[in-house]
């Protein structure tokens, strides 16, 4: 068994997989895809409450920092995306570098990325159409609106999070191109409102709200960059679409590195034009951009930027979803799962029972559990993967130097060590009771991986 453990799945073995899935995404749709899940609830409101609470005006160089990070993450990412084009994304790449334990602890790690931010993002899309229908006269009960849990007194179910995941399950289950289609739709609406505040209030911005620059030192850019670090969670998202790439090894790494590039850039100039406009001590509120289009009376654009909140979340739940599904696709191919996991149809060509089993799962989280406080988990989650990632770049670089790399990674080993050393610091800051909540959740997948998974191995049957 202990063998067994750290066997490594080779490189050849992961790729050489006849999986069934359809191939129809282009360099374009990878990178349509990595922004439909970045830009979401970040840049309505993780904008201003870090520049009111840490950083001021200074949330700019925040923004810049943070996206620095996540470029050393991305970049380990690309290179192992063009050297392992499949679906499983990290799982697959800890399973070439550092054994079938690793990997299953990487894997189930992910569902707390995936699935867990899929709820908590379909609750703020609920409270973001509430919020869009109540200011058309129309006024859903709140019992139908709010999970019980999260308000006994009020609530019994939130419908409206439960009735989108449901609905984005069943357009990924009918395929990828579709799912894509629609994606793109979202992506367009929200980049084209974003820009629109961008052009609009850039004429409204009166420069002395600048002048104390950073107010909270650099310190407080540094913990701005730590918070705002999460509104970039989902370009790796692009990496678990690989297996329905036409070109995955040209294309993954475009669209990972591409999608990072777009944000990183929106993410700024939204953050210089709205800490331009309103003072940064007036940005602690959930919608930022709301607040500012209102104050230079641009009220006409508060609307339209719902709209736009409405259709980023729309975006980011859909390729959560897709990225989760094609996870459990993955495990189930080799075994560590059950093989129900691993069907495909015959006729959309998509693992559909996955999908339909993950949808299921987090429109029942969604409509029941009050899970924003899990907030973290999704973070700590996330920079975990990334910190497995960048370790496996220079792993390959070491256990398989003559292999074929059509991205390469610059300067290895040092950027995956500082993509490592990075994380790592960021994963320090978060709270001690997420740790724990990640502790107990690693050891439900412990039970898991042991009763079914080391019994069922593809690399203990061969």
């Amino acid at each position: 068994m202990p063998k067994q453990l750290l066997q490594r799945k080779s490189v050849e073995a992961l790729t050489d997989v006849q999986h069934g899935l359809k191939q129809t995404l282009t360099a374009k749709d990878l990178t349509i895809l990595g922004i439909g899940a970045v830009i979401g609830a970040g840049i309505f409101v993780l904008t201003g409450i870090a520049a009111a609470k840490y950083a001021g005006p200074a949330i700019v160089v925040s923004f810049i920092l943070a996206g620095i990070a996540c470029g050393l993450a991305a970049m380990c990412y690309s290179e192992l995306a063009s050297m392992i084009p499949v679906s499983g994304s990290a799982y697959s790449y800890a399973y070439a570098t550092m054994g079938e334990l690793m990997a299953w602890i990487i894997g189930w790690d992910l569902v707390l990325e995936y699935a867990l931010a899929s709820s908590t993002v379909a609750i703020g899309w609920a409270g973001y159409l509430t919020s869009f229908l109540d200011a058309l006269g129309l006024h859903l009960p709140s019992y139908l609106t709010t999970a019980y849990l999260a308000n006994p007194e009020a609530g019994f179910v939130n419908l409206p999070a439960m009735a989108i995941i449901l609905l984005l399950t069943g357009l990924l289950v009918l395929g990828i191109r579709q799912s894509a289609i629609f994606n793109f739709i979202m992506v367009l609406i929200k980049s084209a409102v974003i820009v629109v505040f961008i052009v609009a209030g850039a004429g409204h911005v009166d420069s002395p709200n600048w002048s104390n620059f950073a107010p909270f030192g650099f310190g407080g850019v540094l913990t701005g960059a730590g918070v705002i670090f999460f509104a970039y969670i989902g370009f790796d998202a692009v990496s678990t679409a690989a297996q329905e790439a036409i070109n995955p090894q040209r294309d993954v790494p475009i669209g990972i590195i591409g999608s990072l590039a777009v944000c990183t850039l929106l993410y700024i100039l939204v953050a210089g034009v709205l800490t331009g406009i309103v003072s940064y001590t007036e940005l602690n509120v959930p919608a930022p951009i709301a607040l500012a289009v209102d104050h230079v009376g641009m009220g006409w654009l508060s609307p339209i930027i719902k709209i736009a909140a409405i259709a980023g979340l729309t975006s980011v739940m859909l390729v959560l979803l897709m990225g989760q599904s094609r996870i459990f696709f993955s495990m189930a191919k080799d075994q560590l799962l059950p093989p129900l996991f691993a069907q495909v149809h015959p006729k959309f060509q998509t693992p559909h029972l996955s999908t339909i089993l993950v949808g299921v799962a987090v429109s029942l989280l969604a409509g029941f559990m009050p899970i924003e406080k899990l907030g973290e988990l999704v973070s700590i989650g996330t920079l975990f993967a990334f910190v497995l990632v960048c370790g496996g770049v220079w792993i390959l670089r070491n256990s398989h130097p003559e292999m074929e790399r059509h991205f390469k990674c610059p300067a290895v080993p040092y950027v995956p060590i500082a993509g490592i050393l990075v994380c790592l610091s960021l994963m320090a800051g978060l709270p001690i009771d997420t740790w724990i909540r990640l502790f107990v959740w690693l050891v439900i997948g412990f039970l898991i991986y042991f009763g079914y998974g080391v019994k069922h191995s593809q690399l203990r049957s061969s």
